[in-house]
């Protein structure tokens, strides 16, 4: 079983973090994965992989637990501006230059049929689409793109932080509808406080990007607030 846990020693006041050094040969995520494969890992560990080595205050192993955790699956995987990685985890440009790099790679050679696209209408498939946006630490804004169908042609992650009118500009909203032809737009974001109900700030942002849809010619059709346990359409028509 590989290990990248905490153990305590005989200090109980300290905790340790295991270190690839620490692990069995069979329990390094590198040798593991020459062993039995890369379905044997998990994606911390295939991760850990990608990274190969972490920084002077922190394993390799912990980083790669720690980005997967506090940015998950779905947002990481939509990510393309190492810049901006690099700052919302906190970690070196590099390493956040190699997770694009790989995530690219793996988007262009794994694309997905086209025939085979989601098809996301009503407030509902945004909450059973957006399942792993329920319980991340941080508040995510996430645009879905569709095509005319409601086909999901792309999926982004927009800002990650408190959504604020002052922080969430239209052309970050509707650059990626326009570069990838999208016909409509549909807003989602969670509320790790478990609360499903919008916020007056939530209620703003929604307004003003209805109206910049509206010239643009992107129709923004739901905003919805995701919980653990519940979702919320956003008002799109707040004064």
């Amino acid at each position: 079983m590989f290990r990248d846990t905490h153990l305590v020693l005989d200090n109980p006041g300290k905790q340790y973090v295991y270190k690839i050094r620490d692990l069995a040969p069979a329990d390094k995520p590198r040798e593991r994965l020459l062993s039995a494969g890369p379905g044997a890992l998990t994606l911390p560990q295939l991760l850990s992989v990608v990274l190969n080595v972490g920084t002077v205050r922190e394993g390799v192993l912990e980083m790669s637990s720690r980005i997967m955790q506090e940015y998950g699956e779905k947002s990481l995987a939509a990510r393309n501006d190492a810049k901006r990685l690099s700052e919302d985890l906190d970690i070196p440009l590099i390493k956040a230059t190699q997770i694009v790099a790989c995530i690219e790679i793996g988007r262009r050679l794994f694309e997905r049929n086209r025939h085979g696209q989601r098809v996301v209408r009503t407030a509902r498939d945004v909450f059973e689409y957006a399942a792993n946006l329920r319980l991340l630490p941080k508040e995510h804004l996430r645009g879905i793109y569709l095509n005319a169908h409601y086909k999901v042609i792309h999926d982004e992650v927009v800002s990650i932080g408190t959504v604020d009118a002052n922080m969430i500009h239209p052309r970050e909203v509707f650059k990626p509808a326009l570069e990838y032809s999208a016909a409509a737009v549909i807003l989602v974001h969670n509320h790790p406080s478990g609360e499903t109900a919008p916020s007056e700030a939530d209620k703003i942002v929604t307004a003003q990007l209805v109206a910049a849809g509206k010239l643009l010619g992107v129709h923004l059709i739901d905003h919805v607030v995701v919980t653990e346990s519940g979702f919320e359409s956003v008002p799109a028509d707040y004064e």
